[in-house]
């Protein structure tokens, strides 16, 4: 009886996943990929409270830690432990923003200090090789070049940059609008090479939907007319690493990174490359000099005579 009625209570806690979901997407304006992991982590920790004879609304400090400790038994790296936190606390305003609760448990509640290790960049000299692949003239070739100039001009992420319209370039003035985290719209920047490939790839592109009577609105599509894909993005990636002969296959962010360092090293001011990021908070940009200061040290090292 006791599991029954902890079933029982889990199905009538549903409804209160879902509007937390509704909650998410409309008010706080969350991406897919964040939408989808804060949903199964709520149901996860609403399973879970019954289990301790308590409600999501009746649950202590000493509850969400126990929590808490249990996925922290159950193999979380601290970076996910972080990030499960993260999605308790925004279930709880979620539920103080709708009345269920007098005080929230989770206010108290500090996650584990995370050394954030230096994201992977390629060095100008792999983008150049990157860039100076021969990508062919047929549409996947013009795509794939397009695609990548316009990754590493913009700084973009990878789910902006496949959001993106036909409608949102501005080739004549170099520009294209983009919709950020939290549905914050932003103006990012296109270099010549990326005009250019742009140029060469958008009449292609209207052959492809002409052909196959498609009305596709992305900017970038699949063989078959389709949008195209994260995934698919990420393996084009891969193989044009491997031709290119690098060490290390980029990804989408490896390129936003190496956007952002590369400015960065050319004398940019962070609070330019904070706006061209989308970061909404300044810290988050200052990676970027950490970046800037190793390279500094590894030439150092190099070319030091004390060094060697």
């Amino acid at each position: 009886m006791a599991e029954e009625a902890r079933e029982a209570e889990r199905k009538t806690l549903e409804p209160l996943v879902e509007g937390f979901g509704q909650w998410l997407d409309e008010v706080r304006g969350a991406s897919p990929h964040t939408l989808r992991a804060y949903l199964r982590e709520a149901r996860r920790f609403c399973a879970w409270i019954p289990l301790r004879g308590k409600t999501p609304s009746s649950a202590r400090p000493s509850d969400l830690r126990a929590y808490l400790a249990m996925r922290r038994r159950g193999g979380l790296s601290e970076r996910s432990l972080q990030r499960c936190l993260s999605c308790v606390k925004a279930f709880y305003r979620f539920l103080e923003d709708h009345g269920h609760l007098e005080e929230d448990p989770s206010s108290s509640l500090r996650g584990p200090r995370t050394r954030r290790k230096l994201p992977f960049v390629l060095t100008q000299r792999e983008v150049e090789l990157l860039l100076s692949l021969d990508f062919g003239e047929d549409f996947r070739g013009l795509r794939d070049r397009a695609l990548i100039e316009s990754l590493y001009s913009t700084g973009c992420r990878i789910s902006e940059l496949l959001g993106l319209k036909a409608k949102d370039l501005d080739l004549q003035s170099g520009m294209v609008r983009v919709l950020g985290k939290g549905r914050k719209e932003r103006i990012c920047l296109l270099g010549p090479p990326a005009i250019q490939a742009l140029r060469a790839y958008l009449p292609a592109r209207d052959r492809l939907l002409r052909d196959g009577g498609g009305e596709q609105e992305a900017l970038f599509l699949g063989e078959r007319a389709t949008a195209l894909s994260d995934r698919r993005v990420r393996q084009i990636l891969r193989d044009l690493g491997l031709r290119a002969g690098l060490s290390r296959p980029p990804t989408p962010h490896t390129l936003r990174h190496s956007f952002a360092t590369h400015l960065v090293d050319r004398g940019a001011d962070l609070r330019t490359v904070q706006e061209l990021l989308g970061h909404s908070q300044l810290v988050t940009t200052q990676i970027y000099t950490h970046l800037s200061l190793e390279r500094l040290r590894e030439v150092y090292e190099k070319a030091h005579p004390l060094c060697k």
